[in-house]
């Protein structure tokens, strides 16, 4: 499935499944840049959006590493600092976001 929002088509993952539904990143970070990858990539190093995402999670996964985001939190703005969706998943063990490569792939 498809939504459309100010003409421009984002695909919902998942829709129709016994899955859970993703609105993708990715096609959203296309209409910003030819690189959707470093869109979401320097969206992801924001302190403010790790401040988000940890709390979101911390509030609905009862798996959230906490320690390891402390780590992530205390990087985050900083210059050096960067993360991928994978890593952000692999690390905090977080649900609510996916990545997945390839061709049909996305975040």
């Amino acid at each position: 499935m498809k939504i459309n929002a100010n003409g421009r088509e984002i695909r919902i993952l998942g829709f129709g499944t016994d899955d859970d539904e993703y609105i993708s990143l990715t096609d959203i970070a296309k209409y910003k840049s030819d690189d959707p990858t470093s869109v979401i990539a320097n969206w992801m190093r924001n302190r403010d959006t790790l401040e988000f995402l940890g709390l979101w999670k911390s509030f609905h996964n009862p798996d959230f590493k906490p320690l390891e985001f402390e780590g992530f939190r205390r990087q985050a703005g900083l210059n050096a600092f960067t993360i991928s969706p994978k890593k952000w998943i692999g690390s905090v063990n977080a649900i609510g976001i996916t990545s997945k490569p390839g061709r049909y792939g996305g975040t």
